[in-house]
């Protein structure tokens, strides 16, 4: 299994590579640390651009990899990448289908809040376009004590399906050694309403619901997978996240919008509002084939 870890000489690199550490050693993976440099770097236009400066350029590169390499624990197989494309979101996707990759790791933009997400342009663009799973740090990741995943967190939605996301959570479960948790969401700003609905006739309504999508997601787990399930209700999406409790060395793993081409991602709604709130590591899966 291989990792690829988009790279930059920057914090939020730091966390992408951080969090790749911890899914190598997690899955018993191999990590390919990558630099996508533009093909057209913007200067000022008095100064040409010529082949000293793009020479000086890739060298600078080659220094941030080596340095990188540095930090990755002796017992995980690193390699590194230096590639150039005028997009980093394609070049990370180039590289990841010549090596086969299983997953893109990435970190948050630097402007975000500590131990939040914050999608930059190009985390926006792969989690659009791409067609493996993404695992995303978030900012801070970089200072975690976690030395492998405690637990995998499954965000099952509200509504049935989510077949390849539960077979990917079962995977990264099984092969982390980590335990299991189901989880259903419950913002009630999202609820159907009745003209004789109260508020709390509302909630109920909506956590039975969740408890059957629960119970239908449970029932096709296999049969020697240890699963735990919560339910999670609040005013919107954000409250109802908050309830959860997590740790050190937790990640989450969430599906696709409906609106995802097949085997391609497409971050939602829901999703991108759990991103404000999450603080732990996220993989998003792709749509499953139709």
């Amino acid at each position: 299994m291989r990792l690829v870890v988009g790279y930059l000489a920057t914090p939020s690199g730091a966390d992408g590579l951080a969090l790749g550490v911890l899914l190598a050693r997690s899955l018993g993976a191999e990590i390919d640390i990558c630099l996508v440099l533009p093909d057209e770097e913007p200067v000022p236009t008095r100064i040409p651009v010529d082949s000293a400066y793009e020479e000086l350029l890739s060298d600078q590169a080659v220094e941030w990899l080596v340095e990188a390499r540095a930090t990755v624990p002796d017992d995980i197989t690193v390699r590194t990448h230096l590639r150039s494309n005028e997009s980093f979101a394609q070049g990370l996707l180039d590289i990841a289908d010549e090596l086969d990759a299983e997953m893109i790791v990435i970190g948050a933009s630097g402007d975000g809040l500590l131990g939040r997400h914050s999608i930059g342009s190009v985390t926006g663009e792969l989690l659009h376009c791409a067609h493996l799973p993404m695992a995303l740090a978030p900012r801070g990741m970089r200072h975690s004590t976690a030395q492998a995943i405690r637990s995998v967190t499954c965000a099952v939605g509200t509504r049935a399906g989510a077949g390849l996301l539960l077979r990917e959570a079962v995977g990264v479960s099984r092969r982390s050694m980590a335990p299991l948790r189901l989880v259903s969401l419950v913002p009630l700003d999202m609820s159907r309403r009745r003209r004789s609905d109260t508020p709390e006739s509302v909630r109920q309504r909506a956590i039975a619901h969740a408890a059957e999508v629960l119970e239908s997601a449970r029932s096709g787990l296999p049969e020697d997978v240890t699963v735990d399930s919560v339910i999670a209700d609040g005013a919107n999406v954000e409250s109802a996240v908050s309830k959860l409790e997590w740790s050190d060395g937790d990640l989450i793993m969430v599906g696709s919008s409906r609106l995802a081409r097949p085997r391609h991602l497409f971050l939602g709604s829901t999703v991108s509002k759990m991103l404000r709130v999450v603080p732990v590591p996220m993989i998003v899966v792709p749509k499953e084939e139709v």
